[in-house]
């Protein structure tokens, strides 16, 4: 499983990172058979966002460390660095970049974009 990690380096800028999540077999719900589980994350609290179509946020950091899941819809998002992504259903990202740059997000197709946001802190 994998997960893009959005993050300010020491100079302010922020860049994408893709990271790979380790897992193992696990009786996760015994008694089915075990299944492949990674290692727990602290959260803080879960928020569902809706982002109507066509909206653009211009620069700015996350407000928290959190993982932002989309459920439906699609965004592009670009970093200070320059590089953009679209992500889309099933996209996971880890937003760090809570100083610095930040980055712009924009709502692409014509869909309202869903997210499952979980704060970490």
């Amino acid at each position: 499983m994998k997960y893009v990690r959005m993050y300010t380096d020491d100079d302010g800028e922020t860049h994408f990172e893709d990271v790979e999540v380790a897992t193992a077999p696990q009786a996760f719900a015994p008694p089915t058979e075990p299944v492949h589980v990674s290692d727990p994350a602290p959260a803080a609290r879960i928020l569902f966002v809706r982002i109507p179509r066509g909206w653009f946020g211009d620069w700015h950091a996350t407000p928290k460390r959190q993982f932002n899941t989309t459920i439906e819809g699609e965004l592009e998002i670009t970093m200070s660095d320059g590089e953009s992504r679209i992500f889309g259903a099933g996209a996971v990202r880890l937003m760090e970049d809570t100083t610095g740059k930040g980055h712009q997000t924009r709502v692409v197709g014509d869909a309202d974009v869903v997210s499952l946001i979980t704060q970490t802190e």
